[in-house]
């Protein structure tokens, strides 16, 4: 008898761009029937997340025994490791590291942006450092420029393309910098990537 393939759950919201990342990687990996989302809630103590992850941060893969992979780089290696694939980035080689470097400019995209968030969110009006929001949005102003210069192939679906797609979103979404004013081979990029890839949609659209 066949194994039953192993469940996963993955704690995070819909509308995180690190969970949308994750999200988007296992439908892309042909997972998403495998992946069960559960919200979570980073700032409550109650919310298991913290038992899963210490850190407390989402997204957190709970695999059936319990056990928690984190963050959403790890998460996708592990997704990528399940699917026995090497359609996200390559296992190994020069390739490997020029890939996943690239890939890093979509994440720190992301992450300074949910900087800026939460530089709001948790510090009182008083307290908010614009000098701090004004470091976190040059981080993206150039990793944008980076990006627009030379766009990736929007026909090609690896990691460069699944973290941009969700940093581009987010910045819809949360308009730290006005990239579509400023990036018009971006704009271009995201539309023919969402026409070629419909993860991007099924998962865009889950709100």
């Amino acid at each position: 008898m066949k194994p039953t393939a192993e469940h996963f759950i993955i704690r995070t919201t819909l509308t995180s761009p690190f969970g949308r990342k994750v999200r988007l990687a296992a439908d892309v990996l042909g997972l998403a029937d495998r992946v069960t989302v559960e919200t979570a809630d980073v700032s409550s103590a109650q919310d298991t997340l913290r038992q899963q992850n210490p850190l407390g941060k989402m997204p957190c893969l709970v695999r059936a025994d319990g056990s928690g992979v984190f963050d959403s780089s790890v998460i996708v290696e592990f997704l990528q490791h399940v699917a026995g694939t090497e359609q996200l980035f390559p296992w190994q080689g020069p390739e490997r590291f020029a890939l996943l470097t690239r890939a890093k400019l979509g994440d720190g995209i992301m992450e300074a942006g949910g900087l800026i968030i939460y530089e709001a969110r948790w510090h009182e009006e008083d307290k908010i450092s614009q000098r701090w929001i004004d470091y976190q949005r040059g981080k993206m102003e150039r990793a944008l420029a980076a990006l627009e210069a030379d766009p990736p192939d929007p026909r090609k679906v690896d990691l460069v393309a699944v973290n941009l797609a969700c940093a581009l979103e987010f910045l819809d979404r949360r308009p730290a910098v006005a990239w579509r004013s400023t990036c018009p081979r971006l704009v271009e990029w995201l539309d023919a990537f969402a026409r070629h890839e419909p993860a991007y949609d099924r998962v865009m659209s889950a709100v």
